[in-house]
C-alpha cells in the first residue's frame, strides 16, 4: 500500500511538471504570435517592419531646357522664356549693276541678285525707260530700244521688299546710242554698149544710171555716172539685208536704154 502511494505521488508530480512545461511553451508561442500580428498590422518596434528610405531628387540640366524638376509634387515642370512660334524674316539685300551703253536696235536685260536667305520678295522699279518692261517677281528689267529712244536714262532704281523690310539697288543709268552708219558696199561691172537698138553705131554715149533698192520691183535709188569710159562702180553705204541693182546707158541726146538684168548683194 505504501509502495502504491509512492508510485501514485510520483506520477502526479510528473503530470504537474508536464503541465507546467506545456504552459510555458504555450506562453512563448502566444508571445511570438502576438508579435507577428503586431508586425502585420503596422506596429513599431523590433517586429521586422521596414520603412522606405527617403530619396533626394535634384535638378537636371539639359541643353536647351530652362527650369528645374520638382521632387515634392511628382510632376515635372519647366519655367523660363517661352517660344511664340513666330519665324524671323531675313532682311533682303540686292546686288548688281544695271548700267549699260547700247545702240538702238540692241536688246537690254538686267536682273539683280537677291540674298540667298531672302524669300517671298516683291520687286519694284523707279524711272523705268518707256521702251523697257519690268518683272515684279524676278526684278528683271529688259527691252529693245529703237532709233526714237536714243538718249540717256538716269537714276533708275530697283527695290525688293519682303513685306517688312526693303532693299534698294544703287541707282544706275542706261545710254542708248545711234546705230552706226552701215559700211556695206557692192561693186558693179558691165560692158559698155557700142550700138543703138536699131543696129547703128553708138557715137554719142554720155554715161550710165545705176538703180538700186531693197526690192527688185522698187529700185528707188539712183546714181548717175557721167564718164562713159567707166565699166565698173562701187556703191557704198548699203544697209544690212539684200539690195538689188540694175544699170542703164544714156546718150548725149538724153535717150536712155532699157535696164540691164537685175543683180543683188546681201550684206
Amino acid at each position: 500500500m505504501a509502495t502504491y502511494r509512492r508510485c501514485l505521488n510520483r506520477k502526479l508530480r510528473e503530470v504537474t511538471m508536464n503541465q507546467t512545461r506545456a504552459r510555458r511553451i504555450a506562453g512563448i508561442a502566444a508571445m511570438a504570435l502576438g508579435a507577428l500580428l503586431l508586425s502585420a498590422c503596422g506596429g513599431s518596434g523590433t517586429s521586422g517592419s521596414t520603412a522606405p528610405a527617403s530619396t533626394n531628387v535634384g535638378s537636371t540640366n539639359l541643353t536647351g531646357v530652362a527650369g528645374t524638376t520638382s521632387s515634392t509634387t511628382g510632376s515635372t515642370g519647366t519655367t523660363g522664356s517661352s517660344t511664340s512660334g513666330s519665324t524671323t524674316v531675313a532682311t533682303p539685300t540686292l546686288s548688281g549693276d544695271g548700267s549699260a551703253t547700247l545702240t538702238a536696235g540692241s536688246p537690254y536685260s538686267f536682273t539683280p541678285t537677291a540674298s540667298a536667305t531672302a524669300s517671298n520678295l516683291t520687286f519694284s522699279v523707279a524711272n523705268k525707260p518707256a521702251w523697257a518692261t519690268f518683272n515684279v517677281v524676278t526684278g528683271q528689267l529688259s527691252g529693245t530700244p529703237g532709233a526714237a529712244n536714243i538718249g540717256t536714262y538716269s537714276n533708275i532704281t530697283i527695290s525688293a521688299t519682303n513685306g517688312s523690310t526693303t532693299a534698294t539697288l544703287t541707282a544706275f543709268a542706261i545710254t542708248v546710242a545711234a546705230a552706226p552708219i552701215s559700211s556695206g558696199a557692192a561693186t558693179l561691172s558691165w560692158t559698155p554698149p557700142t550700138q543703138n537698138t536699131d543696129g547703128t553705131s553708138l557715137a554719142n554715149l554720155a554715161g550710165y544710171f545705176i538703180y538700186y533698192g531693197n526690192s527688185a520691183s522698187a529700185l528707188s535709188n539712183k546714181i548717175q555716172i557721167t564718164n562713159p569710159g567707166l565699166n565698173a562702180y562701187t556703191v557704198t553705204g548699203l544697209g544690212t539685208g539684200t539690195t538689188y541693182f540694175a544699170i542703164s546707158a544714156y546718150a548725149s541726146s538724153g535717150a536712155e536704154s532699157a535696164l540691164s538684168n537685175i543683180g543683188s548683194k546681201t550684206i
